[in-house]
């Protein structure tokens, strides 16, 4: 052992060592002075470090021998290894000498901290420790918020201009005062100290997470950083707080939140910079910065005043009593004292700075009790034989019963002083703990309140279930009375079903013979139907044979044609086309019309002459009839028909009114008995070829007569084939792709005019949109509405009977004379017939609406109630359900019979207001 200290105290012989104090400026000289005299030895730099002599408690500074020695003990404690090497092979190392302050139980002992230099040659540890300031000084801190996001762009402008020093990442945690349990918040005070516990340790965990996402962002750039955090409830009192406790030089913070930075930025806007520059101390240089800028810089100041001040230099002793001699009587008078008084610890004398002192004269009271305190220690320890010759005995006394009299009063002011914050501290704790008692009164309310509401709630929701438990009882026993009841109904349904289906069967086979006879009746018709069709094609063909006769055909000579037209005169033009024009004139004391083909037209010379040679041999009503021609001006001269044509008084051209559905059911009677007439000589049949409303002309009856014969086609019996001309619209597709014209070609077109005067509308794509309404049940929505009211009925079988006409093969079309004209004959005749009680748009007699058929729109003659409740002329209703429906024409429900009973009441009511009003 003896070796080994001998070893050791030669090691620390070999290096000089270098005592320096707080400032390093007012020691460099010592410092470069050993350095130039050590010959290359090893520097050892040693600093005596002095203990604060007062404690910080509450925020109030007291004396340490009256402060607990537990309180007393928590000193921070930075301990760190520099080696320098600053000579060539020579280096150094710092160390910290920390004396134990006077008031503690462990005087005269020292703390002597060690630490490995990692740079050491000789292999020994080196013992080192530096104090707090100087390793502040060499840091710079950064203040940061719990939102990463928030405070990265802090950071970052930190590490940008910090030339890579050391960060410390600092952050002020607000603890929660509200705890959650099982879903819902508490107070602090109102749950158990060990769930607090856990909470707050959930919170430090969550706390060093959030600091270690800041040191990763400082790793990534190469920068040392350390993390620090503390707890308490003001952000901004926590920053100045750390300031003033770790003596932190250089400090980052945030000037306001991204969102609130512009270029025009120059003042702070957050609350806590605004609060941390103003308070804290001097000596601290604060750079506030947002979203990466530098806003605004707090430069530190030398202030003689604060904690970091210098300190000064040390008096003697003998100094001391003097001064304390000579100013005794001050320190009574006055009761404070403003000297410098300097404390001992194992008998020798420690510097006390201007920084304490300053702080004690500004605490009044406080401030000379330490002051007397210190003064009674130093003469409690010292000697009567230290104090200078000639005082006397009586002076001592004197000076120990001031002392003791200090010292009481000092100790009593503590005691009321800590009894006093004691008292404070518990006013606190019992206000708190009221607001909180409140706070949990106030939720138990809430939640008595709400359980009550729920309970409420429950016993409505009871009250209700149970009365519709009592309803659904009473229909279950009412349901079970029934039952018996239905069992009862269900039989005697069964017996009357039994006796329904025996008069069902006879009334099967009593149909079945009926229809038996129908067919013999319709065979037996169909068979005089062809027979009256051969007598008329035989009468045809004599008719023809007469028309052959030259009478019927007179040349006219060119300058009759000029006379006529007063040589061609424009206002007597009544029409214009690509074959030519047409003229109204007077020949011969008769109104005609003279149709001036043109050369250059589609019409030439064979389709001229084949219109000469069909129309001169044939007459018929409703064919227009050709009087004469004129070759050489190219001209036919036709009788004059004054309404148009058909297709002006569909579109109502220069405002002629419309017509009427009946006419127009016996328009459609009347083209097709003209086609029947063209088509009824076998040997030689006529086609038209271009059938169209243009081609159909009226007089001033409403007669209608076909035109426009010179695309018209004579079929012989072995067939003829030819260029199909015509309009698109109206032109077979059969014949257009097979270049042949077929009588079924004009029953195709004759189905495209027949839907043009049920509705009105443009024959493109018009069988499309009627045989979409007829499957959608809309037809009467597609009928003309100038025409008038349609029979619904009637409407709906021509609809019909137009698109068979229009079917694409020509086969499936339905034959003139045999079909169509058994359709449309009784119809014109039905219409025509019942003119008189006809109600159109310009009758000035108006019915009563129930006088109406519902189906023919019609004053009823005959009305007969159905099924649906709804009365019907009888004729109507009876076409209906023969026509295969089941439903009402009204409501479209299905009928629960098909029997009709007269309503006497309504025909006596219409024949006696017809006989007024008609």
């Amino acid at each position: 052992m003896e070796e080994e200290g001998a070893a050791t105290c030669q090691v620390l012989e070999e290096k000089p060592y270098v005592a320096v104090g707080r400032e390093v400026w007012k020691n460099i000289s010592n410092l470069m002075w050993a350095l130039e005299n050590s010959q290359g030895k090893k520097i050892c730099i040693l600093h005596i470090h002095q203990p604060s002599p007062t404690i910080p408690i509450l925020g109030t500074r007291f004396e340490a021998s009256t402060v607990d020695e537990e309180s007393e003990s928590n000193d921070l404690v930075c301990v760190k290894v520099e080696t320098f090497e600053p000579l060539g092979e020579s280096f150094f190392t710092m160390a910290l000498v920390t004396p134990i302050p006077a008031m503690s139980e462990r005087a005269g002992s020292m703390r002597f901290h060690g630490i490995s230099s990692p740079g050491s040659r000789s292999g020994r540890s080196s013992v080192t420790e530096e104090p707090v300031s100087r390793l502040i000084e060499e840091k710079i801190f950064v203040a940061v918020d719990k939102h990463v996001a928030k405070s990265k762009s802090t950071l970052v402008w930190a590490l940008q201009n910090t030339g890579g020093k050391k960060i410390c990442v600092i952050h002020v945690h607000q603890p929660s005062q509200m705890i959650p349990v099982m879903g819902a918040k508490f107070p602090v005070s109102s749950v158990k100290e060990e769930e607090v516990r856990v909470f707050r340790e959930k919170e430090r965990e969550k706390v060093h997470m959030i600091l270690d996402e800041y040191l990763r962002i400082c790793h990534q750039r190469g920068v040392r950083a350390e993390k620090m955090f503390i707890e308490t409830e003001s952000i901004e009192n926590g920053i100045v707080q750390l300031i003033s406790e770790l003596g932190i030089k250089k400090l980052v913070m945030g000037a306001a939140a991204d969102r609130h930075h512009s270029k025009k930025m120059t003042e702070l806007k957050s609350r806590k910079a605004i609060f941390v520059r103003r308070e804290a101390p001097a000596p601290c240089q604060i750079w506030f910065t947002c979203k990466g800028y530098l806003i605004h810089t707090r430069e530190a100041a030398d202030d003689s005043g604060s904690e970091y001040a210098s300190p000064r230099p040390s008096i003697s002793a003998s100094d001391l009593l003097q001064a304390f001699s000579n100013n005794t009587s001050r320190v009574h008078s006055n009761g404070s004292s403003t000297e410098h008084s300097e404390r001992v610890s194992n008998g020798s004398l420690n510097n006390t700075t201007d920084d304490e002192e300053r702080e004690f004269d500004g605490r009044g009271v406080r401030g000379s009790a330490t002051v007397m305190s210190t003064v009674d220690e130093n003469s409690g320890r010292s000697s009567p034989s230290n104090f200078p010759d000639g005082v006397d005995d009586s002076f001592h006394d004197k000076i120990r019963q001031v002392t003791s009299e200090a010292q009481s009063s000092r100790r009593e002011a503590f005691a009321e002083t800590v009894r006093r914050q004691k008292a404070e501290k518990n006013a606190l704790d019992a206000i708190k703990r009221v607001k909180q008692s409140e706070t949990a009164y106030s939720e138990v309310l809430k939640r008595r309140k709400d359980t009550e509401i729920a309970v409420a709630k429950e016993k409505e929701r009871f009250v209700t279930i149970k009365k519709e438990q009592e309803a659904v009882t009473e229909e279950v026993q009412s349901a079970t009375a029934q039952k018996g009841i239905l069992w009862n109904q269900i039989a005697e349904a069964d017996g009357t079903l039994l006796k329904l289906n025996q008069k069902l069967d006879i009334a099967v086979k009593l149909l079945q013979k009926l229809k038996d006879e129908r067919e013999e009746l319709q065979t037996e018709r169909d068979r005089a139907l062809r027979e009256a069709e051969e007598l008329r094609r035989t009468r045809a063909a004599e008719t023809s044979t007469l028309q052959q006769l030259p009478q019927y055909f007179t040349d006219f000579s060119f300058s009759e044609i000029e006379e006529a037209t007063n040589r061609f005169d424009s206002t007597l033009k009544i029409g214009e086309g690509g074959y030519g024009s047409i003229y109204v004139g007077t020949l011969r004391h008769t109104q005609v019309a003279i149709k001036m083909l043109n050369p250059k037209s589609s019409q030439g010379p064979v389709e001229y002459q084949q219109e000469v040679d069909v129309l001169s041999k044939m007459r018929h009503p409703n064919i227009i009839t050709l009087i004469g021609a004129c070759p050489e001006g190219w001209s036919l001269v036709y009788e004059y028909l004054p309404d148009g044509s058909l297709e002006d008084r569909l579109t109502c051209k220069d405002n002629s009114p419309p017509l009427s559905w009946q006419n127009r059911v016996r328009i459609a009677t009347e083209i097709c008995a003209a086609l029947v007439f063209l088509h009824s000589n076998k040997a030689h049949s006529l086609v038209h070829g271009d059938l169209k409303p243009a081609n159909i002309l009226l007089d001033a009856n409403l007669v209608s007569k076909l035109s426009d014969f010179g695309t018209c086609s004579i079929l012989h019996s072995s067939g003829s084939k030819s260029d199909v001309t015509g309009t698109v619209a109206y032109l077979d597709p059969e014949a257009s792709s097979s270049g042949e014209l077929t009588p079924k070609s004009d029953v195709y077109s004759f189905g495209i005019v027949l839907l043009r005067l049920l509705t009105g509308r443009p024959a493109l794509r018009i069988a499309n949109e009627v045989k979409y309404a007829l499957d959608s049940g809309t037809i009467n929505n597609l009928l003309d509405p100038v025409a008038g009211d349609w029979p619904f009925v009637q409407a709906e079988q021509l609809a019909r009977l137009a698109l068979r006409c229009c079917e694409a093969v020509g086969e499936n079309r339905p034959d003139l004379a045999t079909e169509v004209w058994r359709v449309l004959e009784p119809m014109r005749a039905s219409s025509g017939g019942s003119s008189s009680f006809h109600l159109g748009r310009n009758e000035k007699r108006i019915a009563p609406p129930y006088f109406i058929c519902p189906i023919f729109q019609e004053v009823m003659q005959d009305p007969h109630v159905a099924a649906d409740g709804f009365t019907y002329e009888a004729e109507a209703i009876r076409a209906w359900l023969d026509s295969g429906h089941d439903t009402s024409p009204m409501t479209n429900v299905k009928l629960s019979h098909n029997s009709l009973i007269p309503n006497h009441a309504l025909r006596s009511a219409v024949q006696e207001w017809l006989q007024h009003h008609c």
